[in-house]
């Protein structure tokens, strides 16, 4: 049971990046590869800003402006250089990599006994259900804030910026700015999960964010399932599904460990998941015709 709630636990923390992956490749059409990098990049100012005894207060807002930054970055390189966003994003996640090692100062950084989110926050006594519940807590705001700058003026444009780029830049929106503003938000919200993992683990690593694009883009393709299994339109509901994606994400890494297969294999296990779960509607669609 233990085994089942940690992977609960974990997927309410991938829950920001899903959110962030959701954002980039379902509004903007931008697969953005900066991912990789920034979720490290979080982990990583985190565990720097916890060993020098920083409170909370400081450590969630450098975290979010550093993916912020890392985010609008790839996306000037893309509006303004007018780089493909793919290799933008490789060129910035690449450049960051060396970022991180230059803040982490070596290869791991451990931070047991070191007070963090869940122990400076006693919600329950209970520590994996204090967790649970600080993490709930912490992914309710998310999803609110994300929830309803998406249903303001702006989100409206963000949201026509990736169905119809031309047709909202005719009518005066600056679209090169949304795709920056829209690829920093995402990357803010990566860089959370980072800053979540980071002090779930208890230490930070350079190399953590290796392959957690496919984590967050799991995540979102089991919600995208959902959601035209469903026919939902709502945005608030597809926020949900995007969460709860990412816990049936690593609900199902669980069970593939749980009933024996090697860790060493769990890669391949992911990897094959998830081209299940993009194969389903065109299986599907090949069945109908």
């Amino acid at each position: 049971m233990d085994f089942y709630l940690t992977a609960l636990l974990q997927g309410l923390c991938f829950s920001a990046i899903a959110l962030g992956i959701y954002i980039s490749m379902k509004i903007f059409n931008i697969p953005d590869i900066t991912t990789d990098g920034t979720y490290t990049l979080g982990g990583v100012v985190t565990a720097v800003l916890l060993t020098n005894h920083q409170p909370t207060y400081v450590i969630l807002p450098a975290v979010i402006l550093a993916g912020g930054t890392a985010g609008a970055l790839t996306g000037i390189i893309h509006t303004k250089l007018k780089i493909n966003a793919l290799l933008a994003g490789i060129l910035v996640m690449t450049a960051l990599y060396s970022v991180n090692l230059t803040i982490l100062g070596r290869s791991n950084l451990p931070l047991i006994n070191l007070p963090s989110l869940f122990t400076i926050v006693n919600v329950v006594s209970d520590p994996n259900q204090n967790t649970f519940w600080i993490l709930a807590i912490f992914v309710i705001v998310i999803t609110f804030l994300i929830g309803y700058l998406l249903k303001t003026d702006f989100g409206i444009a963000m949201r026509a910026t990736g169905n119809s780029e031309s047709m909202i830049r005719s009518l005066g929106v600056n679209t090169d700015r949304m795709k920056i503003t829209g690829l920093a938000l995402a990357n803010a919200l990566t860089a959370l999960s980072g800053y979540l993992v980071a002090q779930f683990q208890g230490f930070a690593d350079i190399s953590m964010g290796i392959g957690i694009v496919i984590v967050g883009l799991g995540s979102v393709i089991i919600a995208e399932t959902l959601i035209n299994w469903f026919k939902l339109t709502s945005v608030w509901l597809s926020l949900v599904l995007v969460l709860a994606g990412a816990v049936i994400f690593q609900l199902v890494l669980a069970f593939t460990l749980s009933v024996g297969v090697d860790p060493k294999l769990l890669k391949i296990v992911t990897a094959g998941f998830v081209l299940v779960i993009v194969s389903l509607p065109r299986l599907s669609l090949l069945r109908s015709s």
